[in-house]
């Protein structure tokens, strides 16, 4: 029975920790054992999980991190534990996911990985392992990552730093990572693919997998979207920031009649206190049932965001037969089509105001939304392609 291995900060928890587990479903109905290694944040599991860090240690790692900008180059213990599994479960197969966040330290983990012959997996969800310190870099316009980071425009943003070695950084990323013989990257969109191929691993194999979502769980009810008395636009997020579009929101507010009401899940106790009226305010939830119910009763979902791969929010809404409206950004476009969704330029609230109101006066077909959903982002049929990928990487050896 092959083995496998995958490694993100959480377990059936967040995006990616929901993308670990559907790999690991996936690879467990294919006769893989699954096992998933995390630093913190679960949910109940398919696969065997692993914790290997400690609060004490996240915390040590997150402080260290604010002040010398050395994210992901603490937590040796924790990093000490991992390898220990690693050699215990002797895996074919390590599925890297978000490596980052204050939980290991990729030194280690790379001059023990670049020593062995196991297949590495790595799923890009952001720009950062090619980056001297940010996971995006489109939001300055920077294009520094090409050739040699240094005095970093984003040392203020995540993982914000008080001093900046983005150039050690940098030059530290290329030597590990160019050096792993077994590394195979996977991007979740084109267009994170597009800067993968001008970066430091522009040599490596790089392939194309976008996320999927459960048609199970994400699919249209009975929801009555006729004759009511409010236009319900939706936005969805783990965590809301300006980067997200929060403050874009808030403004769209004003922009709109009274009938038309915004409503906003995940945001922070203190910003659902802040939020102008006629926008609703949900704080985070893992009520997945919750959650599709929003999603249905939605008459169109917005994700106005300024810097994202490729977001499941899009998917789920269109599983659930909601049209999405996305700004121009990252990988969102490529969700849609003109049958399902319409895209307009970043930050432009007219556009993305009188999109609305097309969408208000002329809906599109929700079972457009659902069969695009059926076609291209059926979970089992995208997460194979990581199994088939793996076997591939196992039969060449």
């Amino acid at each position: 029975m092959p083995r496998l291995l995958q490694i993100n900060v959480t377990a059936n928890w967040g995006s990616t920790g929901k993308i670990a587990e559907a790999i690991g479903i996936c690879a467990i109905k294919l006769g893989w054992e699954s096992n998933i290694a995390y630093g913190r944040y679960y949910n109940p599991s398919q696969s065997h999980l692993i914790s290997i860090s400690s609060t004490t240690e996240t915390l040590l790692h997150y402080a260290a991190q604010r002040i010398i900008d050395n994210e992901g180059l603490c937590s040796k213990y924790s990093t000490r534990k991992l390898i220990k599994e690693i050699r215990r479960i002797n895996p074919d197969i390590i599925q890297l996911h978000n490596i980052h966040d204050h939980y290991l330290n990729y030194q280690m983990l790379f001059e023990y990985l670049n020593k062995t012959d196991i297949k590495v997996v790595w799923t890009f969800h952001d720009c950062w392992a090619f980056t001297g310190h940010c996971m995006h870099f489109v939001t300055k316009n920077c294009e520094r990552w090409k050739n040699g980071c240094h005095h970093c425009p984003q040392k203020g943003e995540y993982p914000k730093s008080l001093l900046d070695r983005s150039a050690q950084n940098y030059d530290l990323k290329r030597s590990l990572f160019s050096a792993n013989k077994n590394l195979n990257i996977v991007a979740c969109s084109d267009w994170i693919a597009e800067f993968v191929r001008e970066s430091f691993l522009k040599e490596k194999k790089i392939l194309v997998i976008h996320n999927g979502v459960d048609l199970n769980v994400f699919k249209p009810s009975s929801a009555n979207k006729e004759n009511k008395k409010l236009f319900k636009v939706l936005a969805v997020s783990s965590v809301w920031t300006k980067e997200k579009g929060l403050f874009d929101i808030c403004k769209l507010r004003a922009l709109f009649p009274k009938d038309i009401e915004i409503v906003l899940v995940g945001v922070s106790p203190k910003q659902q206190k802040n939020l102008p009226d006629g926008v609703i305010g949900i704080q985070r939830t893992q009520n997945v049932g919750e959650l599709v119910q929003l999603y249905n009763e939605a008459d169109v979902f917005i994700n106005p965001t300024y810097a994202d791969n490729f977001p499941t929010v899009n998917l789920e809404a269109l599983a659930c037969g909601t049209p999405v409206i996305t700004y121009n950004t990252g990988g969102s476009p490529e969700a849609i089509d003109e049958n399902t969704g319409i895209v307009v330029p970043q930050g432009d609230l007219k556009a993305l105001a009188e999109a609305i109101l097309k969408l208000k006066k002329e809906p599109l077909s929700s079972e457009a939304c659902r069969k695009r959903a059926e076609v291209y982002f059926d979970k089992d049929k995208c997460f194979k392609q990581y199994i088939d990928l793996y076997n591939e990487l196992i039969s060449s050896q």
